[in-house]
């Protein structure tokens, strides 16, 4: 690890929408070609793909908005409990596909909004140590609102994106600033410090272990 990382409050909500943002452009750009698509189709079989893509296209943008609002965003004011059950709900949308599954042993109880915010940004960081897709299961470490977390991503190839680790420690795992690509997993070890809570990634077995406890 290079060192700390001291960001100031600009940069941070500004890397954070930047963030945002790059997990929008596809959805969003793919709703826009299907409509350019439509719009020139000749035929009825064209304008159904073209149809189709734009449904597709904004079921996906819907879910990242959902999902973002509750992992980068306010979600209610300050002090806020969050429903798991929400939270549970959001992840499915988001990251559940035909490739990838999630095992959710969390219990349907509110917890504080940090906690949750912290729950889902762990479950990103995952998602990409099995970039081919795989399962991610989550368990809870203790209970009530002090509960901790654990996520564990098996697949194929599943690893430890190289910088990952030190940026949850709060540290730059290189030379180079801290960008909207770097801010998440940094972002997760401010939610998880926050919380009383050592946010880690390692791994263990034929998986890859992310957890705050």
């Amino acid at each position: 690890m290079a060192g700390p990382i001291d960001l100031e409050p600009l940069d941070l909500a500004a890397l954070l929408c930047s963030r945002v943002c790059h997990d929008l452009i596809s959805p969003v750009g793919a709703i826009a070609n299907g409509l350019e698509v439509f719009d020139e189709a000749k035929d009825e079989e064209t304008k159904t793909f073209a149809l189709d893509l734009i449904r597709k296209s904004a079921r996906q943008g819907s879910a990242r908005l959902q999902y973002c609002r509750i992992a980068f965003g306010a979600a209610g004011s300050a002090g806020a409990q969050i429903d798991l059950g929400d939270a549970e709900s959001v992840a499915r949308g988001f990251l559940e596909d035909d490739k990838t599954k999630l095992v959710w042993n969390l219990p349907r109880i509110l917890m504080p909004k940090n906690r949750v915010k912290l729950l889902l940004n762990l479950l990103l960081i995952s998602g990409q140590a099995i970039p081919r897709g795989g399962s991610l299961k989550i368990d809870p470490v203790g209970g009530g609102e002090t509960m901790g977390f654990r996520v564990t991503a098996t697949g194929f190839n599943a690893r430890v994106p190289q910088a990952i680790p030190a940026l949850l420690a709060g540290g730059s795992a290189g030379e180079e600033s801290i960008n909207a690509h770097a801010i998440q997993p940094f972002y997760a070890g401010l939610l998880a410090r926050s919380c009383g809570l050592v946010a880690t990634m390692a791994v263990e077995g034929d998986g890859v272990v992310v957890s705050a406890c």
